[in-house]
């Protein structure tokens, strides 16, 4: 039903996903405020599909995982104000992230815990939750990723050939959607684990190096969700 409406959007219906309008990615030349869906197109315009879009968020935080997120959208399918996360309204990114995932053919996250970040270091952990991701968006897709999409310098190993991007979650609209999607999920991590130790403040900072958090963890100590290999935290 979802591939229906996109193809009539494209055919010109118009169309929305949960509020948002969709455009080909001819159209998006003049939506500065969408990332573009060019470098999709152009794997599309080779029949190479499905594409997977691979983001994460969390590298920095001195408490609590990194998310990981891997997304398939339809071709062609371009939802309004999909950009990079960091640059969304919180209450405005959850309502995208509920649109990314009513129109996504499929999505899947990767989640590596604070003791595995210390085990590997940052990066190798980002790497593994980008591959745990995109094997659970190709579980839930159920055929084979053709290709990937993935924000940064160092591509993962995929089980696809992946393209990596800098700041990819800045010009290309998978992988900005993929962005949104690991940003809230990791949020919604974050207000869990503030239940448990609510004396940090995870609901309002994250888990960031803050002053508040740091004065935290100087009165505190450092909990259980801390990363302990990260400077700021208390040994």
């Amino acid at each position: 039903m979802l591939l229906t409406s996109c193809e009539n959007y494209i055919q010109g219906t118009k169309y929305s996903q949960h509020g948002f309008l969709c455009y080909t990615a001819g159209e998006m030349k003049t939506k500065t405020k969408t990332a573009s869906a060019t470098c999709e197109e152009a794997l599309y315009d080779q029949h190479i599909f499905p594409i997977a879009g691979v983001d994460e968020a969390g590298r920095g935080p001195l408490a609590g995982p990194v998310v990981a997120c891997a997304v398939v959208l339809p071709p062609g399918l371009v939802i309004e104000g999909v950009r990079d996360s960091k640059k969304i309204p919180p209450d405005r990114r959850g309502k995208l992230a509920t649109a990314i995932k009513s129109a996504a053919l499929a999505y899947g996250f990767g989640v590596l815990e604070p003791p595995e970040i210390d085990a590997m270091n940052i990066l190798q952990a980002t790497l593994r939750a980008m591959e745990k991701a995109a094997a659970a968006a190709q579980a839930a897709l159920g055929t084979p990723l053709r290709a990937a999409l993935v924000d940064g310098n160092r591509p993962p190993r995929l089980p696809c050939p992946a393209i990596h991007i800098i700041r990819g979650d800045a010009c290309c609209h998978l992988i900005a959607a993929a962005s949104i999607l690991a940003k809230e999920e990791r949020d919604t991590i974050m207000h869990a684990l503030h239940r448990l130790y609510p004396q940090y403040g995870f609901d309002t900072h994250k888990g960031y190096g803050t002053k508040a958090h740091l004065c935290a963890l100087a009165k505190y100590g450092p909990c259980p969700v801390h990363r302990r290999t990260f400077k700021g935290v208390p040994t």
